[in-house]
């Protein structure tokens, strides 16, 4: 496994800058995905708190998913968006991957992005008003990553036309992936045994989209890939506002 694969996977993933060599690579953007998605619930959860406790839990929550987006360049949102106006109105293959490449966003794409947002925001705020919420808020973008990582899987299809697809197709090795699993289930144990649930069903959202996504996309794209971290991250926030408080 590329060592250089945390700077290439930031460079992707995230708004921090990094040495051209790095990012002129995409080899390790879905292996160390999860890695980025830790520090970035870190720095999510830090801010919320912060303002929980000056302001509030909501202005916490609108300023963790605000500093998610900032961080990301809104590249997940964007995603889903696109991929919510391809999956949602009934359309052939074709024509579904055609309106996702455009530059625009549908209805059906606004009311779900508005919506995932809307739900993440307030989960959290419920989190952030709880003695360890705060956990949640860190977890989330971990499996936001992991349910991304997945999709780098050797064997899963890629849809046609979908060059970030077909560059980071097959970079993920089941051993690898497996390792990521135990490593963010020990964390999320130690953290609050509850999380791992929360995960998991994360982790089942993304994975039903990915399955919607090979019946109608034929495979995975970049729009994909964050559309399920976005879905994960908000599932896994919901039951952990119903759960760990």
């Amino acid at each position: 496994m590329r060592w250089t694969g945390p700077l290439e996977s930031a460079a992707l993933l995230t708004v921090l800058r990094v040495p051209a060599r790095a990012a002129a690579s995409t080899r390790g953007v879905l292996p160390w995905a999860p890695l980025v998605g830790l520090v970035l619930g870190a720095l999510a959860a830090g801010i919320g708190v912060a303002g929980a406790q000056l302001v509030s839990p909501l202005t916490g929550a609108v300023l963790a998913v605000a500093v998610l987006a900032a961080l990301t360049r809104g590249l997940h949102l964007d995603g889903l968006a696109d991929t919510a106006d391809g999956l949602g109105p009934l359309r052939g293959r074709e024509r579904a991957l055609e309106v996702m490449k455009q530059g625009d966003v549908g209805p059906f794409g606004v009311v779900t992005l508005l919506l995932t947002v809307l739900l993440q925001v307030a989960a959290a705020a419920t989190l952030l008003d709880a003695d360890r919420g705060w956990t949640a808020v860190v977890a989330a973008p971990l499996v936001a990553r992991l349910a991304m990582a997945r999709t780098g899987l050797a064997g899963v299809p890629v849809a046609a036309g979908s060059a970030l697809g077909q560059s980071v197709a097959g970079t993920v090795s089941a051993r690898w992936l497996a390792g990521w699993v135990f490593v963010t289930a020990a964390l999320l144990t130690v953290a609050d045994q509850a999380l791992v649930a929360c995960a998991a069903a994360g982790l089942l959202t993304a994975e039903l989209l990915l399955r919607r996504a090979r019946a109608r996309l034929g495979g995975v794209t970049g729009d994909v890939m964050g559309a399920m971290g976005e879905a994960a991250a908000a599932v896994t926030l919901l039951v952990a506002a119903a759960v760990v408080p």
